[in-house]
C-alpha cells in the first residue's frame, strides 16, 4: 500500500509541478513525512526523486527545440553555487524565518500574476544587457540558495522571475525551470543531501517512476494547451504553496 500511495502522490505532485513550473514538494514531501520518515531523510529522498521530474520534463521539452543554450547555461551557472550553499545550511540552522518569508513571497507571486492577465502570454526580450544580467543572475543565485535549503516553491519563483525580468512567456519559462532547476539544480542538491542525511532507498522506485511520468505528462499538457493554462496552473500552485509554507512556518513556533 505504501508503494501505491507513493507512486500516485509522486505522479500527481509532479504532473502539477511540470505544468506550473514548480511546487512538487507541496505534496510529495508531506507525504513522506506522514508515512514516517524524519525530516532529513524525507528531504533527501524527495530531492533525489524530484530529479526524475526534470528527466521526464526534459525529454518532452527538448523535442520542441526551443532552448537557447547560452541563456540556459547562464541560469545554470547562477543557480548552482546558490544550491551548493543552501544544502550546507538546511541541516544546520532553523529555517522557519526563511519559510515564512518564502511563503509570503510565493503567495504574492500568485496574486501578482493573477492581477496581470497579459503577463507571460507572449515573449519579449528584456534585461539582456550587462546590468540586467547581473541583477537577474543575483536573484537566480539567491533562489538557488533557497532551492538547496527549502523544499517547495523555489521552482515557481524561478518561473515568474524568468517571465517578469527576462520577458519569457510562461510556457518557455516553465521549460527552462523544469530542465535547469528540476534536473540540474535538484540533481546537485540531491547529491549533496544524500551524503549528509539518510535516504529511504526502497521507497525511491515508485517515487522515481511517478516523478518521471508526471514530469512528462505535465510538460506535454503545458506545450499542448499553451500559456493561458500554464499561467492559471502557476497562480493556483503559488497560492497553495505559499499558504502551506506560511502554515508550516507558523506551526513550527
Amino acid at each position: 500500500m505504501d508503494v501505491v500511495v507513493l507512486f500516485f502522490v509522486a505522479l500527481l505532485a509532479n504532473t502539477l509541478s511540470a505544468l506550473a513550473g514548480g511546487g512538487a514538494g507541496l505534496l510529495q514531501l508531506p507525504a513522506l513525512l506522514m508515512l514516517g520518515l524524519g525530516f532529513p531523510a524525507a528531504l533527501a529522498t524527495h530531492k533525489i526523486a524530484s530529479v526524475a521530474l526534470g528527466v521526464g520534463a526534459t525529454i518532452r521539452h527538448l523535442r520542441e527545440g526551443r532552448m537557447r543554450w547560452r541563456f540556459a547555461l547562464f541560469i545554470l551557472a547562477c543557480g548552482w553555487p546558490g544550491v551548493l550553499l543552501g544544502t550546507q545550511l538546511i541541516l544546520r540552522i532553523p529555517d522557519r524565518w526563511a519559510e515564512l518569508a518564502l511563503g509570503l513571497l510565493t503567495l504574492g507571486l500568485g496574486v501578482y500574476s493573477w492581477r496581470r492577465p497579459q503577463l507571460g502570454q507572449c515573449s519579449e526580450r528584456r534585461h539582456r544587457d550587462r546590468s540586467g544580467l547581473v541583477l537577474g543572475g543575483l536573484v537566480l543565485f539567491l533562489t538557488g540558495v533557497l532551492n538547496g535549503s527549502l523544499t517547495s516553491g523555489t521552482g515557481l519563483f524561478v518561473t515568474i522571475w524568468l517571465v517578469r525580468w527576462f520577458g519569457l512567456d510562461y510556457t518557455r519559462a516553465v521549460s527552462y525551470t523544469l530542465i535547469l532547476v528540476g534536473l540540474f539544480w535538484n540533481g546537485l542538491g540531491a547529491a549533496m543531501l544524500s551524503v549528509q542525511a539518510p535516504v529511504k532507498w526502497d521507497w525511491l522506485p515508485p517515487l522515481l517512476l511517478g516523478s518521471f511520468l508526471g514530469g512528462y505528462i505535465g510538460a506535454h499538457w503545458a506545450l499542448l494547451k499553451g500559456n493561458r493554462l500554464v499561467k492559471h496552473a502557476f497562480e493556483i500552485l503559488t497560492v497553495v504553496a505559499g499558504g502551506k509554507l506560511l502554515v508550516d512556518a507558523l506551526m513550527g513556533w
